[in-house]
């Protein structure tokens, strides 16, 4: 009686033992991706030589995303690192390249306030077409169901081209719902 209370008692102990070491709040040490929507300090590489300044009270504000002391023009810098021209970011002329496709674009005309008129209509849309209730409550997009009125058919499309002789890439193939 006293052995098998003591197999007993030695079998849970090494159940609990198991059970307590494939526990789901062990942390993930190798989560490689930022826990908070902050900057990842490092992400942030010096491509210059830090230098401490004369008076720290002189020093200017900070300009996320744009110029500091130590990276003076990151943008140009970043184009040149890729491999461009960074004084193509100052030309606002169409190049010779691209005149024909902006005549046939242009063709009917252009709206200049376009992107702020889609801009209100699209939340008028969205005023008129809330997330519902649970679909929020679980952390679910609605953006697939508010704007699918509005969405493209691909494979209608590409018939629709086909059937006309002109020439359109592969797509790939169709999910059917059984």
């Amino acid at each position: 009686m006293q052995a098998r209370l003591g197999a007993l008692a030695i079998a849970l102990g090494t159940a609990m033992a198991l059970t307590g070491c494939a526990s789901k709040r062990t942390p993930h040490l190798l989560n490689l991706q930022s826990g908070s929507a902050g900057p990842d300090e490092f992400s942030i590489l010096p491509t210059k030589p830090l230098q401490m300044p004369k008076n720290l009270a002189e020093l200017p504000p900070p300009t996320p995303g744009g110029s500091n002391l130590a990276d003076p023009t990151p943008v140009a810098d970043a184009v040149t690192a890729l491999g461009g021209r960074a004084s193509a970011l100052h030309d606002t002329k169409i190049p010779a390249s691209d005149r024909a496709l902006m005549a046939q674009v242009t063709r009917f005309g252009i709206q200049p306030g376009i992107r702020q008129e889609l801009d209100a209509a699209d939340l008028a849309f969205r005023k008129r077409h809330p997330p519902k209730l649970l679909f929020r409550l679980m952390g679910r997009s609605t953006y697939f169901s508010a704007y699918k009125r509005m969405a493209l058919d691909q494979y209608k499309a590409l018939e629709y081209w086909r059937a006309r002789g002109v020439r359109t890439d592969s797509a790939p193939p169709q999910v059917t719902k059984k």
